[in-house]
């Protein structure tokens, strides 16, 4: 039998509160018999035996709660990337979640620049992502959530009712749904929005506090799993106003459980169009009240037991497509 390859992976063992992603990525890799997952520790990834290292947001490995251990990980993660540079044993893999480096300090920019130059392949999770040129890409969309949402009750759609989800930061739109949304009720008071995530500040908080109007309900906390489900099936239209929005985990999430998402249009949600269906995934070039009737409306004509076409985000292929993605890098650094 072939030795397994040996592939340690940038996040620490799933928690429960752990982004879902992660932890079916990690499940479809222990069920991939060419893989032997590793999760993160500093000395694994340091001084330990892999083959591979998949990169998820290494900015994550600086997440400290003082600028002491921020410091310190700052020169654990130049180690490991001064590890990984020089080796020839070890393939490089990152997954291209965002299109853009996280806003931090020019040094730390510098460090994930350096980081993400080094990978011998890149998997993208939508074909719109652009990468360097040269580089070796393996296309893998972002699995479903349906298996993980299975063991929840889900109450009907409600008509009239929208709901946006998940983390909230500013770039999320939440404010300009909110907006839209007054606009909507003002000609429809039938009309109702369900707002439900933890923000990330204390003065987000205090602007969604003060923007939202009548008909609308906030629901400002981490929100686990059953609640999710209840909340996001009563709807009849998610909506995730973001203003960038390329990769989104909430927008699978809503369509496993055959919502229709409102999203702005850009070449990665034309992709997720095409590829789950055009009455799933309703675009807009500019949010305000009238455009989220005609959505809502239009959200509305699918038959309550229809579903979107999610075919292509089978978790078990994902970690086949996977083990491809390490062989390759691998071999690739093996070449130099």
């Amino acid at each position: 039998m072939t030795r397994r390859l040996r592939v340690m992976q940038s996040f620490t063992t799933p928690r429960t509160t752990t982004n879902p992603y992660i932890t079916m990525l990690a499940e479809s890799l222990r069920d991939e018999p060419r893989v032997e997952l590793v999760t993160f520790s500093w000395p694994r990834a340091l001084i330990g035996r892999y083959e591979a290292f998949h990169w998820h947001w290494p900015e994550a490995r600086l997440a400290s709660g003082s600028p002491l251990r921020r410091r310190l990980k700052k020169v654990l993660l130049r180690l490991l990337a001064h590890r990984h540079r020089h080796s020839r044993r070890i393939g490089v893999v990152r997954t291209a979640h965002n299109p853009d480096l996280p806003d931090l300090a020019d040094d730390e920019q510098s460090l994930l620049a350096r980081i993400q130059a080094d990978a011998d392949v890149v998997i993208r999770l939508n074909p719109t992502t652009v990468v360097d040129s040269g580089v070796l890409v393996h296309d893998i969309p972002h699995g479903d959530y349906r298996a993980w949402f299975a063991g929840h009750s889900r109450p009907p759609r409600r008509a009239g009712h929208v709901v946006t989800f998940g983390q909230l930061r500013g770039y999320k739109g939440v404010e300009d749904l909110l907006t839209a949304f007054g606009q909507a009720h003002t000609a429809d008071p039938a009309l109702s929005l369900t707002v439900a995530g933890r923000p990330t500040s204390a003065e987000l908080t205090a602007r969604l506090l003060a923007t939202a109007g009548a008909g609308v309900t906030l629901d400002l906390r981490f929100v686990p799993d059953e609640d999710l489900v209840r909340i996001v099936s009563s709807a009849s239209l998610v909506v995730l106003a973001y203003r960038d929005l390329h990769n989104s985990g909430s927008a699978l999430a809503a369509l496993s459980l055959n919502r229709p998402v409102l999203v702005p249009r850009s070449a990665s949600t034309d992709a997720l169009a095409a590829d789950v269906g055009e009455e799933w995934v309703i675009r807009y070039d500019s949010l305000d009240g009238a455009v989220l009737r005609e959505a809502i409306a239009a959200a509305e004509l699918l038959d309550s037991d229809a579903a979107p076409d999610l075919s292509r985000r089978d978790w078990g292929e994902a970690g086949r497509r996977h083990a491809d993605a390490y062989e390759a890098a691998r071999a690739h650094r093996r070449s130099r």
